[in-house]
């Protein structure tokens, strides 16, 4: 029997649901047959029981080349179109309010829960001139639209974080390396003050642990 398939070629292709319920399969299993097989059910869009009848060969090269998507590491995606709206990466950072720093530090390291991170980072654009856009206040009640939202997106918000970190971090150690703190600010408490970043760069590492990509 034949069995066509249609094999995405870039990650703009694959929503953030479906590789939520790809990943929640590779959490709990380990035989790489049957990951190899889900990952073409899911990705491919066709019949579990269907992948049995695909060559072995084929499947390899399918895996492979989805593999090869996943361990990409996509610039900055600023804005993308889902279901007729536009949506775009908040403008400005420090404008995050409490609720929303919250959200965004709580599930940006939770698989499962990530469209809720994403819903604070990309939200429907309302008045747009050139490369210039104003995004709507933050709605939590539209999470789960972004569901839907392409995957490199999401690759793309998780390492704009992660890179962020990173030199937020060097930031703070070259500071370091230059200034005698001790005689300046003699209470001050390093690890206390630094649970936020390193809370929120936990959590970025263990994101990419989850999608096997190398962060260097």
């Amino acid at each position: 029997m034949k069995v066509n398939i249609t094999v995405p070629d870039n990650l703009n292709e694959i929503v953030l649901e479906d590789y939520q319920k790809f990943i929640k399969i590779q959490e709990s299993n380990e035989n790489s047959f049957f990951l190899q097989q889900k990952m073409v059910e899911i990705f491919c869009g066709i019949k579990s029981q269907d992948v049995l009848l695909i060559k072995y060969t084929d499947v390899e090269k399918v895996t492979s080349i989805l593999n090869e998507m996943f361990d990409s590491k996509p610039e900055l995606v600023k804005t993308f179109s889902l279901n007729g709206i536009e949506y775009g990466f908040i403008p400005d950072l420090n404008s995050l309010s409490f609720g929303e720093y919250i959200d965004l530090d709580t599930y940006m390291g939770d698989w499962q829960n990530i469209h809720i991170a994403m819903n604070v980072l990309y939200r429907p654009i309302k008045q747009k001139q050139k490369d210039k856009y104003i995004i709507e206040d933050y709605n939590l009640e539209t999470k789960d639209a972004l569901l839907d939202m392409p995957l490199d997106a999401v690759l793309s918000a998780v390492f704009f974080f992660f890179n962020l970190g990173k030199d937020c971090a060097s930031s703070i150690l070259n500071y370091l390396n230059q200034e005698d703190l001790s005689q300046q600010v003699p209470n001050l408490d390093l690890q206390k003050n630094g649970d936020g970043i390193n809370h929120f760069m936990l959590s970025l590492d263990q994101i990419l642990q989850d999608l096997k990509i190398s962060q260097n």
